[in-house]
């Protein structure tokens, strides 16, 4: 049976991608299509915040494009030297927040230490943040997305925490996204699950993906990487027939498999 994912390859040229790894071990044949365009911005302002750890009382990230903002940074030889000297360690003797293993392995990749990667999405990170900071203390720096949710600043608000954001990248749709769903159905068919992996990626995709399903979008089990996009889904008249319980290959690659096989009963 086929899968349709719709998400970026994985980011490192070491092995395949881990999701078709994981769901091929279950007998399905994945096919990844890029959805997400991202552009970079802010990096100067990005840095100089960067530059002084002890303005701020930690670090919170949501996005691995967050980490891509400050590796692209760390490109330029002298920020990367002025890190590798003095930042990071002063980073580290702060908590850095992230909301999953994607983007713990990325902030370990900078030579930071995650904290709250079991959370899995920002409603959980924000309670596990509130869990373990003060009211009025320094402000946590954010680097975030344009498009992000608003619920975990508004949790950490409520409970007096200071969240200062920065917008290091924009989300846009990918150049090719519509002649790629076009050429997927037309030369491999309709695969019995579609996994959404990001609001955006459901806004950009999935009217697109219904005009070329037609009468056959009954006979689809759409799957969702985690609540967010779950709740997405449902916003746009699209439920998800399974949601993984944590964002990852294997937690994904068995919801599905239960899905289809309920289906099949």
């Amino acid at each position: 049976m086929k899968v349709l994912l719709l998400k970026d390859p994985k980011e490192r040229d070491s092995g395949p991608d881990p999701y078709i790894k994981e769901l091929g071990a279950y007998g399905f044949e994945a096919t990844l299509i890029p959805v997400l365009s991202f552009e970079f911005i802010s990096l100067e302002g990005l840095f100089e915040k960067l530059s002084h750890p002890e303005s701020y009382g930690g670090l919170v990230f949501t996005s691995p494009r967050a980490l891509e903002a400050i590796k692209i940074c760390l490109k330029e030889n002298s920020k990367n030297e002025v890190w590798s000297k003095s930042l990071k360690q002063m980073w580290n003797t702060k908590p850095v927040y992230v909301v999953g293993k994607a983007t713990a392995s990325l902030v370990e990749e900078i030579g930071l230490i995650p904290q709250g990667e079991k959370s899995g999405n920002a409603e959980k990170l924000a309670e596990y943040i509130c869990s373990r900071e003060k009211p009025n203390h320094s402000a946590l720096l954010f680097p975030c997305g344009a498009l992000k949710r608003e619920v975990l600043p508004a949790v950490l608000r409520e409970k007096g925490i200071a969240l200062e954001s920065l917008t290091v990248y924009q989300t846009t749709q990918h150049s090719d996204l519509q002649e790629s769903l076009s050429s997927y159905f037309s030369q491999q068919g309709i695969p019995a699950s579609i996994v959404f992996f990001s609001p955006s990626g459901v806004k950009f995709c999935l009217q697109h993906i219904q005009k070329l399903l037609g009468d056959f979008s009954n006979n689809i089990k759409f799957a969702a990487i985690g609540p967010t996009t779950a709740e997405a889904m449902e916003a746009a008249g699209n439920p998800a027939s399974c949601t993984a319980e944590s964002p990852t290959p294997q937690d994904l690659a068995a919801g599905i498999q239960k899905a289809l096989h309920l289906q099949n009963c």
